[in-house]
C-alpha cells in the first residue's frame, strides 16, 4: 500500500540542508515526499514551472511548509489564476498578504493552493525569523518600521512579505497552529507527536462511528418490534391509525409543544399551511449554521449543525440540528395535517400525557443579532488566545 504523498514547500537555497535529510525523515516512516530540487514534481511543458508547482500540490495528501530568511521568486500571473483568492478571504482573519498579488512568492502560492484544497499544511518558521517576526509585529504601525533591521531575513525589503504571511497563517480560522525550529529534530520530533495523534484521534473516531452505528441499529430494531407489538393489539381501523400517529408524531409534538402551539387551536384545524404555522408562533426567519459567518459555521465548539428560527421581535428559537431536521418536522406536519381532526386530538392527547424530554428546540429571549455578535467575538478571542 502507497504512503502518504507529502509535499515539502519552502524556499530551496537557503533551506536545502534541513529539505535533504527532512527528505530522509519522510521516506523511513514510509511516505513518499514531493521535492522539486529532486525532480518529484510533473513540469509540464506546456506550462510555467510556477504553474506546475501548484498543480503538483492540488494532488497530495499533506503539505510541509518550511520558512526560512529568503522570500523566494514573485509568482507569474498564470500561476496566480489557479488560486480561488476569493475564497482565501474568508479562511484567517489577517489578509494583509493576499491584498498585493503581484507580492505573492511561488512558496506562499503553493501553500495557498494547498489551503484552497483542505489539504493540512504543518507549517515550521526558523526561529530567527520567529523572533524577528515577533520585533515586526510590535513596530509594523510605528514610522520607525522603514529603519528596523531583521537579521534573519536575507532581503530588507521582502521582510514585510515574510512576516505577514505568518500571519495569514497563524490567523487562520483553522488548520493555524505554527512551530518554530532551530534545527532538524524538532521538525521531527513535532511531525511524529502530531501524525500519531492524528492517526490516534482517527482509530478513535471511527470506533465510535461504528459503536453509534450499532446502538442506532439496536435501537431501531426494538422500537420496530414494539411499534409491530402495538399495532397487532389494537382492533378497530381508527384505533389503529391512532396509535400510528402516536408513533410517528412524537417529534412533531415536541417541536410544537417547545413553541408554545400544542394546545393552540390552529393544530387541530385542517389543512393549515407549515408557513401559516410558523407566522402564529410568530417565527420570520429560519437561519441554518451554514447561513452563518464562516468563522461560526466552521468553529468545532459552536456547532456546525445548528437551526434558528428568528421571531419577529428577533428573539429566537434554537435547534441544535441541521436544517434537514426542521425539513422532516415540516414532512410530519403535513401529513399531520391530512389526519381527521378528532384522531388529531386523541393523538396529542395521548402524546401530552407522555413525559418528554428538553425538547428538540430551546428558546431565548436575547437579540439574535446580538447573540451572534458576541459568538463571533468569542471565536476570534478564542483563535488570537491560541497564538
Amino acid at each position: 500500500m502507497a504512503g502518504l504523498r507529502i509535499f515539502v514547500s519552502s524556499t530551496c537555497y537557503d533551506l536545502s540542508t534541513i529539505r535533504g535529510q527532512l527528505r530522509v525523515f519522510i521516506q523511513s516512516l514510509g511516505h513518499e515526499p514531493i521535492m522539486s530540487d529532486f525532480n518529484d514534481v510533473l513540469y509540464d511543458p506546456r506550462v510555467h514551472t510556477h504553474t506546475s508547482c501548484v498543480d503538483e500540490v492540488a494532488g497530495v495528501d499533506v503539505v510541509v511548509l518550511l520558512i526560512g530568511s529568503r522570500y523566494g521568486g514573485k509568482s507569474v500571473p498564470e500561476a496566480l489564476l489557479r488560486i480561488d483568492f476569493d475564497a482565501l478571504a474568508s479562511e484567517s482573519q489577517s489578509v494583509e498578504a493576499l491584498k498585493e498579488l503581484e507580492n505573492i512568492s511561488v512558496t506562499q502560492l503553493e501553500i495557498l493552493k494547498a489551503i484552497e484544497n483542505g489539504i493540512p499544511v504543518f507549517t515550521f518558521i526558523d526561529e530567527r525569523v520567529w523572533n524577528d517576526h515577533a520585533l515586526y509585529e510590535k513596530n509594523k504601525d510605528k514610522d520607525i518600521l522603514p529603519d528596523i533591521t531583521f537579521p534573519s531575513i536575507d532581503k530588507a525589503e521582502t521582510a514585510s512579505y515574510i512576516f505577514e504571511f505568518i500571519n495569514f497563517l497563524r490567523h487562520r480560522t483553522r488548520g493555524n497552529s505554527v512551530h518554530s525550529f532551530s534545527k532538524l529534530q524538532d521538525i521531527e520530533d513535532t511531525l511524529r507527536a502530531q501524525w500519531s495523534a492524528l492517526f490516534q484521534r482517527l482509530l478513535s473516531e471511527q470506533r465510535a462511528r461504528v459503536n453509534e452505528a450499532r446502538r442506532i441499529d439496536l435501537l431501531s430494531e426494538q422500537f420496530e418490534d414494539l411499534k409491530t407489538a402495538i399495532l397487532t393489539s389494537i382492533g378497530s381501523s381508527n384505533e389503529r391509525e391512532v396509535a400510528r400517529g402516536v408513533v410517528r408524531f412524537r417529534r412533531l409534538n415536541d417541536f410544537l409543544r417547545s413553541l408554545g402551539l400544542q394546545d393552540h387551536n390552529v393544530v387541530l384545524r385542517e389543512n393549515i399551511p407549515w408557513e401559516e404555522l410558523l407566522h402564529v408562533a410568530g417565527i420570520e426567519q429560519i437561519v441554518d449554521s451554514n447561513e452563518l459567518p464562516f468563522e461560526l459555521s466552521q468553529d468545532r465548539n459552536f456547532g456546525r449543525h445548528r437551526t434558528f428560527l428568528v421571531k419577529e421581535d428577533d428573539t429566537f428559537y434554537e435547534m441544535r440540528f441541521s436544517r434537514d431536521m426542521l425539513n422532516q418536522i415540516q414532512m410530519d406536519w403535513d401529513a399531520f395535517v391530512q389526519i381527521p381532526t378528532e384522531s388529531r386530538t386523541v393523538i396529542l392527547d395521548a402524546l401530552g400525557d407522555m413525559r418528554m424530554g428538553p425538547g428538540l428546540v430551546r428558546y431565548s429571549g436575547e437579540s439574535f443579532d446580538r447573540f451572534l455578535h458576541e459568538q463571533q467575538y468569542k471565536v476570534r478571542e478564542k483563535g488570537t488566545s491560541s497564538d
